[in-house]
């Protein structure tokens, strides 16, 4: 078995990624092999490729942490070959192979057998991130935030988790505000079910009150810092707030009183340890509550090659909605196909 990879080296803490051609001894012990179809470029793997965070932390790796494709052979039972499935979060891309590769082997209590009605390209235009949205709509319905609660807020909504996030809330009923630094991408937040648009300039500068009026019954979070502070300041008495990101920063500069004056929930979203059961809840009302064709309105398609090019692009928030990445779309000529980072 011969197949492409992206393989991630350090140098003496100098990091560079290309395309490499890898064979069977190159995989991971696990009971399942993966012929891979699609992964996905998230924030998260471009801060892995670019060492700006600490998240690859074995090398040489194949980054990307997610994949989707058909399984090729299983000892584990429940997984069979032919099977399609998804697998995302654990240690992929971080200690163990990732998704970009056209192979994986990957333990068994990682693999999800995607739902019938999800192809391995589409689990993947979700991927990660809309996976993320999804767990943190089901914190939100478990806090009792219903469609007849109030308007919902969605951060960071032209991104890969707000994207799916708006159009997901949008067809369960919710009224929607997103919150974007591209106001120019404001038809296209508006095509996927947001009925208000504001720029993220309300919401990042320090807070000035720990209790502002009351805008939102609930919010999806992925900016951290200032903005989920000036979130939780606005949010509705039993309000709650889902936090899965920190693309602002990592501290949380306020105070507890939106928690014990307004009752206000900060719901943590793990999505990289969540358990099988709500792993497979979430992929499957996915599967059942996302629109197709607003999720083709989310993505688009590059080959493996195209990956390390893309890095620095979607660090400075220029990417739109999902990027899929397949694997199987090699260039004819490898040679230059990387980036090196220091």
């Amino acid at each position: 078995m011969n197949f492409h990879g992206l393989l991630t080296v350090n140098d003496s803490g100098r990091l560079s990624t290309a395309l490499t051609k890898l064979d069977e001894n190159d995989l991971m012990p696990g009971e399942v092999t993966i012929s891979v179809d699609y992964s996905t470029i998230n924030y998260k793997d471009a801060m892995a490729i670019s060492g700006r965070a600490v998240v690859i932390q074995s090398f040489p790796l194949v980054p990307g942490i997610d994949l989707a494709g058909t399984v090729e052979e299983s000892s584990y039972p429940g997984i069979a070959r032919g099977d399609r499935v998804v697998v995302n979060g654990w240690e992929l891309g971080q200690t163990h192979h990732g998704g970009y590769a056209q192979f994986a082997r990957v333990p068994g209590e990682w693999v999800v057998r995607l739902p019938d009605r999800l192809s391995t390209m589409e689990a993947m235009a979700i991927g990660t991130a809309g996976y993320t949205a999804m767990l943190c709509i089901l914190a939100l319905e478990h806090g009792g935030i219903e469609p007849s609660s109030g308007t919902v807020l969605v951060t960071g909504a032209s991104g890969g988790v707000g994207s799916i996030a708006v159009a997901l809330l949008s067809r369960l009923g919710y009224r929607v505000t997103a919150s974007t630094g591209r106001i120019e991408e404001s038809t296209y937040l508006r095509s996927l079910g947001a009925s208000k648009i504001i720029d993220r300039a309300e919401l990042s500068s320090p807070a000035t009150d720990p209790l502002g009026t009351q805008r939102w019954s609930g919010a999806i979070d992925s900016v951290g810092s200032h903005t989920l502070v000036n979130v939780l300041s606005q949010t509705h008495d039993r309000g709650v707030v889902a936090a899965c990101g920190l693309a602002q920063g990592t501290d949380l500069p306020g105070t507890v009183l939106p928690f014990i004056l307004r009752n206000v929930t900060l719901a943590g979203i793990d999505s990289v340890h969540a358990p099988r059961e709500l792993r497979e809840l979430a992929w499957s009302r996915l599967a059942d509550d996302l629109d197709r064709e607003k999720l083709t309105q989310t993505m688009q398609t590059v080959g493996l090659g195209d990956v390390p090019g893309m890095v620095e692009t979607l660090l400075a928030g220029r990417i739109r909605g999902r990027t899929v990445v397949d694997v199987n779309a090699i260039p004819r000529s490898t040679t230059g196909t990387g980036v090196v980072t220091s």
